[in-house]
């Protein structure tokens, strides 16, 4: 495994959530699965379904489909009520490292099961970039690949345990990032086994 990358505005903080904030968190998550079922969103134009399944909290919530493409939405795409709200939890971690005045508008939930994977992308669907994303991991371990700004550079892997926190901001708020694999079985968090992931974004510009 590579070292550790490094790409401007880059933060690590790794096992910032100990064992009683995870279970806390994970119930927090599970109760927005209550009102938020988890769906499985589409790819734009082919259609296909991603491998990851999602759900979202706060004023928006991410969503892909075919005729649509990426964008926020604000009510559940199947159930049509608006998003739960962000857990105190969850809001919890972004005052603590987002180094950043305005609240998180969106959480994007991603639960990762059955050898599901995120490839190479960009966080570009806000209307600014000037907010961090803080992306924080419960359950199983994944290998996690950040690149730089573009597709051409080169990339870098890391392991993401359950209980760790990553942010990007500055340059690297739009640094090309994804889930190269989950490893499957090295946590006992999430029942039924799995990892999911919960990604803190501001949407809008900041008024």
């Amino acid at each position: 495994m590579s070292a550790l990358p490094s790409v401007d505005g880059f933060r690590f903080y790794p096992g910032l959530l100990d064992a009683a904030h995870q279970r806390a968190m994970l119930a927090a998550v599970q109760a927005v699965w209550q009102a938020a079922p988890p769906y499985r969103p589409r790819m734009p134009k082919s259609g296909q379904p991603m491998s990851v399944m999602m759900s979202n909290a706060g004023r928006f919530g991410w969503y892909t489909d075919k005729d649509g493409g990426y964008r926020y939405i604000e009510r559940h795409p199947q159930t049509g009520r608006p998003w739960p709200a962000i857990p105190a939890e969850i809001l919890a971690v972004w005052d603590m490292v987002a180094q950043c005045p305005q609240v998180p508008q969106c959480c994007l939930i991603n639960l990762y099961r059955d050898g599901a994977r995120m490839g190479l992308h960009q966080d570009r669907d806000e209307e600014d970039f000037a907010a961090p994303v803080v992306s924080i991991s419960l359950g199983d371990e994944a290998m996690f690949r950040l690149g730089g700004t573009t597709r051409k550079g080169g990339t870098r892997a890391m392991k993401l345990r359950s209980g760790d926190v990553v942010v990007l901001g500055g340059a690297a708020r739009l640094a090309f990032h994804g889930i190269d694999r989950v490893l499957a079985g090295s946590s006992r968090l999430v029942p039924g086994g799995g990892r999911i992931n919960l990604t803190l974004r501001r949407v809008t510009k900041a008024e």
